[in-house]
């Protein structure tokens, strides 16, 4: 037997419901702090350099990233064709 509840709630809802810590702040401090790093960076391969130091995981954890945004995309691409080819195939019928 399977059950399927449905919840909608919001984030903070959610946190606060499995009692998880609000991070808002943190992630706050966090953000600025990256900003501002990120400002002194005049290449490109400096920032990839920094941000191989300060990312979680480090390098492992940058490829994970961009292994999971080319997936996305790739997903959404074909996602695109499929839906052009379905409203060429409804205006020709």
């Amino acid at each position: 037997m399977k059950v399927h509840i449905e919840i909608d709630c919001t984030p903070e809802e959610a946190r606060t419901f499995m009692g998880l810590p609000d991070v808002g702040k943190a992630n706050e401090v966090y953000v600025d702090l990256m900003a501002k790093a990120m400002k002194g960076v005049g290449s490109v391969d400096k920032l990839q350099e920094y941000a191989q130091q300060v990312a979680p995981m480090g390098q492992i954890g940058m490829k994970l990233f961009q292994n999971f945004m080319e997936g996305a995309a790739s997903a959404n691409a074909k996602s695109d064709r499929g839906a052009g080819d379905k409203g060429a195939g409804d205006k020709a019928g």
